[in-house]
């Protein structure tokens, strides 16, 4: 006797026969979507599309427009990529990816010689296999069986890695004969890598794919200077201390020598904060700007600039755009009509701006402080006055944006962009994406300073996200300087911090899923006591202990 389940998608019920598989269902509510769907979750669980219905079910469908079906796009069209130098340039050539800029996957091919015709080579083998239609195979094995086969094909990254790993299984894709170890689900098949785009700076080649506001379009990738020297710097210090994967961190303290690691990776961001001190100086700037997105380490860093400044015989006045926001009751409303916190807009720019060309001018000034319990500003700070040898150093969200100090001439004006950008790889396949390290870094200060849940978070996470790709990443290339605040050694000591809160968000939770999937991304990390972290530290900015207050 057939059997047959109820599949649930929103407000629309349908039944299908056991066997149906869900790219099938898909399929039949493809006429609702704008999109592909390329990705699904059953009863709260991401799953393949290939799988077999079993039950009846409620169901959420992806395409690349969401968050979740961007990053399936992308982690696919990497595989692709994989398999494709395999076929264009012989087994011994392989990718090694370097990180991800805007919507571009950043990669150089190890292990043969190439040439001028090599991107023409790589673009034809790439289009093959996306013709090809071939299935994304997803199975099972044990962990020790996955060392062998990585060892027999001389893939040590992933053999190193996994030693590090206590699963007893873990889950491999298949595409053609290639078999790899990735960190999510993946399309259904290699023809859903519609839009992409291929091409090469000097020996680096660029993956180029779309952005979720235009799904259809592959982003044009352009590459600036700074950006790339700082990334470029990023690498060269990480091959300095052979520390490039996650499994050279964790021979590190496995053999008990993280300490040195912690040293030199704070060095290295102190000697960036070092390097623009000097440049303000010698530029003989009076305002510093500095800006990034959510959890990037501004505050730590900008008092950490001042400390370098003062040193230096330069006294500073420190702001933060935060105070400057307009009071709640008059606040500007976003578009589900609550009070903006991510537009310039919540400024009170009118006022920044006077206050600025006052201390200009050699005028006292009373700064506000925003009170965010009480949603309004208050005056009840001393008057300040900048004096012959004084810098004004702000931070904040918009600090670079040039609607924020549109009345300040730009000879006073040094903008700097700060984020966590070159973290380390997991393998030589797989870079952990910037997003994630703030995200572990939000999730962990949310829980110490405000008492949300990981779940919480999380569900405010793609707001502030979508709110960074409008109010602060266009500025980036508008900056004098660019700062890297990512930790090589963070993740392990975030782990400790940040792991129970994730634990914590139940499985009927939306963000589950979420949860687990960093949970995930956490197992490939030994832990790193805390003990060894400087108080002056970026890091402690999220975990706690920092000396500045």
């Amino acid at each position: 006797m057939e059997k047959f389940y109820e599949v649930t998608v929103g407000n629309k019920k349908a039944t299908y026969k056991e066997g149906t598989t869900y790219k099938e269902i898909a399929d039949y509510f493809q006429k609702d979507y704008k999109d592909e769907i390329i990705a699904i979750k059953v009863n709260n669980d991401f799953i393949d599309l290939g799988k077999i219905i079993e039950r009846d079910c409620d169901v959420s469908f992806f395409t690349i427009a969401d968050e979740y079906g961007n990053n399936v796009y992308s982690r696919s069209a990497r595989f692709i990529l994989i398999l494709a130098v395999k076929k264009a340039f012989g087994k011994k050539a392989d990718v090694l990816i370097h990180h991800s800029l805007n919507q571009g996957i950043y990669f150089t091919i190890e292990g043969v010689k190439l040439n001028s015709n090599s991107l023409d080579l790589l673009k034809e083998e790439y289009k093959k296999i996306v013709d090809s239609d071939l299935l994304f195979t997803h199975l099972t094995v044990s962990r020790l069986e996955a060392m062998n086969y990585f060892h027999k094909k001389k893939m040590y990254d992933k053999e190193a890695l996994l030693k590090y790993i206590s699963n007893t299984y873990i889950t491999l894709y298949r595409i053609d004969d290639l078999y790899d170890y990735f960190y999510g689900r993946m399309v259904y098949s290699t023809k859903q890598i519609k839009y992409y785009k291929l091409n090469s700076i000097n020996d680096v080649f660029i993956l180029a794919l779309p952005k979720r506001s235009n799904p259809t379009k592959v982003t044009e990738v352009k590459t600036d200077v700074k950006m790339n020297q700082r990334y470029q710097e990023a690498i060269a210090f990480e091959k300095s201390i052979n520390v490039t994967k996650v499994s050279d961190l964790n021979l590190k303290i496995s053999k008990a020598e993280i300490k040195d690691i912690v040293l030199m990776s704070e060095a290295y961001f102190d000697n960036q904060l070092i390097k623009v001190a000097d440049d303000i100086i010698s530029k003989k700037k009076k305002i510093v700007l500095l800006a990034g997105p959510s959890s990037s380490g501004k505050t730590t860093s900008a008092k950490k600039l001042s400390i370098y400044l003062k040193s230096r015989g330069y006294n500073t006045i420190s702001l933060s755009v935060d105070d400057y926001f307009t009071d709640l009751k008059v606040r500007v409303k976003d578009a589900n009509g609550n009070p903006d916190f991510e537009s310039v807009k919540a400024v009170d720019i009118k006022l920044f701006n006077t206050h600025l060309t006052k201390l200009l001018d050699g005028e006292e000034v009373i700064v506000p402080t925003f009170d965010f319990i009480k949603g309004k500003r208050y005056f009840d700070k001393s008057a300040v006055k900048l004096e012959k040898n004084d810098i004004i150093v702000i931070e904040g969200l918009h600090a670079i944006n040039e609607k924020l100090t549109s009345s300040i001439d730009k000879k006073y004006k040094y903008k700097i962009f700060i984020s966590p950008l070159e973290s380390l790889n997991i393998d030589n396949h797989n870079h952990i994406h910037s997003t994630d390290v703030r995200k572990l870094r939000r999730i962990t200060r949310d829980s110490r300073t405000r008492g949300f849940s990981a779940s919480k978070t999380l569900q405010h996470w793609d707001n502030v996200h979508q709110g960074e790709l409008i109010n602060v990443f266009p500025y980036e290339c508008d900056a004098d300087a660019i700062l890297d605040s990512c930790l090589l050694y963070e993740i392990g000591v975030l782990k400790t911090y940040v792991e129970p809160l994730l634990y914590s968000v139940e499985s009927n939770d939306s963000e589950y899923p979420e949860a687990l999937r960093l949970i995930n991304l956490l197992k490939n990390f030994l832990p790193i006591p805390v003990d060894d972290i400087p108080n002056d530290s970026v890091l402690r900015e999220f975990i706690g202990g920092s000396c500045f207050k």
